[in-house]
């Protein structure tokens, strides 16, 4: 397995356990200054995730790290993107649909990432060697060096003569979203998939859902991840402003509109 690949597969599980020993008992919760949530999981997950990373030649771009100006990242060919607790709304629900998202970013595109479901242990990644995608659920006790024994590929699939299967945020759906439902043909054609955190994109590339569109804020760290796997399972993640691929490492990490769907 490529290196790089592995140090992110360990990474993100060991973030995910460290997550799971505040998930079991009681926490604060901060505001940032955008007022969105922050817990001592973000944190030690971040923490967790460096230790890792930073053993790499390749700069890191995380939710939780101190944002490096892009006079400086604009000379970056390759960087992580990072989100150490995607879904922080949900783990403070207690509700288990929350994240690890990492990503590995060539050239604006990403090309490698793992998304790990601490709570059930579920993990997503796609190989660039392989061209793949795959799932599997890890066991406890795992060494440093990653063995993807059980994984199986995804990738979607259409499912025939029923509804489309359009995926919405449990914390997200607005107007601009709804249009789009009532497009696809409403409620008579549509059925609607709740799910919080990177979830959403796993569920397109296993062929859970068929589309995902995100008409409402998000950041390169929610995205880099998802993409990646969604890429290499047969969906694109498409700009809507220029009806290509997400691009990352921009001068604004703010994302624009975008949508994910099959490859046609």
């Amino acid at each position: 397995m490529n290196t790089n690949l592995n140090l992110a597969i360990i990474a993100s599980i060991r973030a995910g356990e460290a997550i799971m020993e505040v998930y079991s008992g009681p926490f604060d919760i901060e505001l940032k200054g955008d007022e969105s949530p922050l817990t001592e999981a973000d944190k030690k997950a971040n923490d967790v995730i460096n230790s890792f990373l930073t053993q790499t030649d390749i700069p890191i771009i995380s939710e939780e790290n101190k944002q490096v100006s892009y006079d400086e990242r604009q000379n970056w060919n390759r960087c992580w993107i990072v989100d150490p607790l995607d879904g922080t709304k949900e783990f403070i629900k207690r509700n288990g649909e929350f994240t690890v998202n990492i990503a590995l970013v060539e050239n604006g595109n990403p090309v490698m990432g793992v998304i790990f479901v601490p709570v059930s242990r579920t993990l997503y990644f796609n190989d660039p060697e392989t061209e793949q995608s795959y799932r599997m659920v890890v066991p406890e006790g795992i060494s440093n060096e990653f063995t993807p024994d059980g994984a199986e590929g995804i990738h979607y699939s259409a499912k025939a003569d029923q509804k489309i299967r359009v995926v919405g945020s449990r914390s997200h759906l607005n107007k601009d979203t709804q249009d789009f439902i009532d497009s696809l043909g409403g409620t008579e054609q549509v059925e609607i998939v709740s799910k919080g955190s990177s979830l959403k994109f796993c569920l397109v590339a296993e062929g859970q859902a068929d589309v995902y569109p995100r008409f409402a804020p998000t950041m390169e760290w929610d995205t880099a991840a998802g993409q990646a796997i969604c890429q290499s399972a047969g969906v694109e993640v498409i700009d809507q402003n220029t009806d290509r691929p997400l691009q990352y490492n921009k001068a604004n990490l703010l994302n624009p509109y975008f949508k994910v769907g099959a490859i046609q």
